[in-house]
């Protein structure tokens, strides 16, 4: 098997400002696809599997310093839409992406898997 990396999708009805957000605030180099699609870089990734009731997913970027990158973003005009909530396992916050979505933030506290 050649599983080479973890393709995501964020749907919003503002996609070309969420583009620019990931673009112009992020910095994440992209690749055009095509018409302006972009398909952003994205840094390492790891999957957890939780158990729920309901079936759903759920996209966090992390950091190694929550408090240090929400300073930096708030800079660059980022509103987050959630308090700091402090777990065992980490900390956690949103960023509000343009059309009205979110996106979790995330510290973990928890050890990392091997890169």
């Amino acid at each position: 098997m050649a599983i080479i990396g973890l393709h995501t999708i964020v749907y919003s009805s503002h996609a070309e400002e969420v583009r620019a957000f990931f673009r112009d605030v992020l910095d994440y180099p992209s690749a055009d696809a095509g018409g302006g699609w972009l398909i952003f870089a994205m840094p390492p990734a790891e999957l957890a599997v939780h158990p729920g009731d309901e079936p759903r997913q759920e996209l966090y970027l992390m950091c190694d310093d929550l408090p240090a990158t929400m300073t930096e973003l708030t800079a660059k005009g980022v509103t987050f839409t959630k308090p700091v909530d402090e777990q065992r396992w980490g900390a956690i916050t949103a960023i509000a992406l343009p059309g009205g979505t979110e996106i979790g933030l995330y510290q973990p506290y928890h050890p990392l898997p091997p890169r």
